[in-house]
This record gives C-alpha cells, structure tokens and sequence, in this order.
C-alpha cells in the first residue's frame, strides 16, 4: 500500500492514514474555493478511525452549500488548510491532496459541486462532474 502521509507548509500539524482514501475528489464548492484560494480543494477521503494527526488542528466550523455543518481544519502556526470534517459523514476525514507527501497520490474520480465552478478553471474531461455531490460513504 502507499504511504499516505503528510503536513502543513511549516510541519507543525502533520498525519498518517493505516488506510488507502475510500474517496478522492476535487470539489469546487465556493467554500472550497475559498480555503484552497483556488478554483477547487482537491480532497482526499478517508476513515477518521485511520487517521493518526500529530500537532494541533484549529476547525473553523461554516455551513456547506448543503446546508450542513462542516468543519475546516487548519495549522494554527502557518494557517495551512489541512482536514475537513463533514458533520453529514461523522465517519470521514478529508485531507486537502496538497498537503501529502505525495501528492500524486491523488487520483480524483470527479469533479463534484461543479454548479459553482470558475469560467477559468479547466476540469479534467475524463472525469465526471456532478453539479452538487456524490452520497456519502457507507459506514464500515
């Protein structure tokens, strides 16, 4: 299996996950946009149970275009956007694929929220966009 590790830009907050991603998808919610400062949040899924954190996470808690709850988790040393935790899936953890090790161990399979996509930002044509989200995954 691939090591799925990683840390905020000074390493303060860093994790390790004992699992692979159930879910990998770049999102592009407006909530997104704004905490990645970009046209989406490429996000990582995976089971908070196989996440091991090291160093203090500070959440922000907002309101997703869901309507639901959810809480950002940045480095309070360097402001990092590292995890979200969607109070609709108490089961998930989501890593920003920027910050592991290897990024390019994301491997998204959509683009979902595309409904608030940027004119300029270009999504990769072999992947399928859903206008809001795909269901949560089920529990283990």
């Amino acid at each position: 299996m691939a090591t799925y590790s990683g840390r905020c830009a000074c390493g303060k907050v860093s994790y390790q996950a004992s699992s692979a991603p159930y879910r990998m998808v770049n999102c592009h919610c407006r909530d997104c946009q704004r905490a990645s400062g970009s046209g989406y949040a490429a996000l990582s899924a995976f089971h908070k149970d196989s996440i091991v954190v090291s160093g203090e996470i500070r959440y922000y808690r907002s309101t997703s275009d869901r309507g639901m709850a959810i809480d950002r988790g940045f480095c309070p040393n360097c402001g990092n956007p590292v995890a979200i935790r969607p109070q609709a899936q108490p089961d998930a953890f989501y890593i920003f694929a920027a910050t592991l090790d290897d990024p390019a161990l994301h491997k998204p399979t959509a683009n979902i929220w595309t409904k608030s996509a940027q004119p300029w930002d270009h999504m990769d044509p072999a992947l399928p966009r859903l206008a809001t989200t795909t269901p949560p995954a089920p529990s283990r």
